[in-house]
């Protein structure tokens, strides 16, 4: 096996961060195409487009119902509709809207159970769409502890819906090994990143038993993730607002780092202690970032990649030293 060719202490200071796009809302989630676009979760229900000259453009839904849509992971279908998963107040689902605003329902419910607030969706190259609810709880703050463990991984088919693995510690974004033998998912409350070997047959898979691959502790919140094409799972933390590498051979280092330490400290005592309230997790304190949400690898060499986020309004990048593994979507284009 050739050796992992990330340098133990390769970093990325904050002042190394590049601004690609700023005056977006709630950029929780970027995905990135071939043609050097973007487009990022748009926090008043739709997405924002980011061309390849940085011109941003904003589609949000204009239903006028009484619902408020907060979009948080979005995905890109391959007959070109965008998809958001909807962290709404008291409900979810996966919804797709197009780019006069118009909102149609993908999926509410499962075995006529409506979704709880939704976290992220994918459609993966079988056309199978797989989706990522953090709790059943609402409001979602009784969860933001290590002891809830309720939400769960559910796949969406031509036929059918089904949950695939359940009682996770705040279910956040997943992500597939290079072989799709693994689902990789970050546990964010219960701190740790885990996997699950992916049985069963393209139109009809199922997850193994859950493997730790990472324990991560104080203000370490795993939200998103993306595989580089060597193997090595690079991985954003709120609160903390890092980005971490988790090296095949499991060792975990810091890459990016701007958390401020007593805004640190009052989120390690509080999921520690189950304290934790809504308001706490609406701020970064004193840290840049923003709280860092979304790492997704893109360019023409795949090696830049860019960095959501939950409280700024804009889209980070830095350079990588290896490419990222591309992803199904890559290819897509907008309808």
């Amino acid at each position: 096996m050739m050796p992992y060719p990330v340098p133990g202490d390769f970093r990325v200071p904050y002042d190394d961060l590049h601004v690609v796009a700023r005056n977006l809302v709630r950029p929780e989630c970027v995905l990135a195409f071939d043609d050097g676009s973007l487009i990022a979760a748009h926090g008043s229900g739709g997405y924002s487009l980011v061309s390849s000259t940085g011109d941003v453009t904003h589609y949000v839904e204009r239903t006028g119902g009484d619902r408020r849509y907060v979009p948080n992971g979005i995905a890109l279908a391959p007959d070109g509709r965008v998809l958001f998963a909807d962290l709404g107040s008291r409900y979810g689902g996966i919804f797709s809207i197009d780019r006069q605003g118009g909102l149609a329902t993908v999926v509410d419910a499962i075995d006529g159970v409506a979704l709880p607030p939704s976290n992220f969706v994918m459609v993966d190259e079988h056309d199978l769409l797989w989706l990522t609810v953090s709790t059943r709880n609402v409001p979602r703050s009784r969860s933001w502890n290590h002891k809830v463990r309720d939400g769960f991984i559910a796949v969406i088919g031509r036929n059918d819906s089904r949950i695939l693995a359940d009682d996770l510690g705040y279910t956040n974004e997943i992500a597939f090994t290079a072989d799709r033998r693994w689902v990789y998912v970050n546990e964010t409350y219960a701190q740790r990143i885990s996997r699950f070997p992916l049985n069963g047959t393209a139109d009809q898979p199922q997850l193994g038993p859950r493997e730790t691959v990472a324990q991560l502790y104080g203000a370490d919140l795993p939200d998103g993730l993306a595989f580089d094409s060597h193997g090595g799972l690079w991985v954003t933390c709120i609160a903390s607002n890092k980005v971490l590498l988790v090296r095949p051979d499991g060792d975990v280092q810091t890459v990016v780092d701007d958390g401020d330490p007593v805004h640190i400290e009052r989120i390690t005592k509080g999921v520690r202690d189950g304290t934790l309230e809504h308001a706490d997790m609406q701020t970064p304190g004193n840290s840049r970032l923003g709280n860092v949400s979304s790492i997704a690898f893109g360019g023409p060499d795949m090696c830049t990649a860019y960095l959501g986020c939950l409280l700024d309004d804009c889209i980070r990048s830095f350079r990588s030293p290896v490419p990222g593994l591309p992803l199904p979507h890559r290819n897509r284009r907008i309808r």
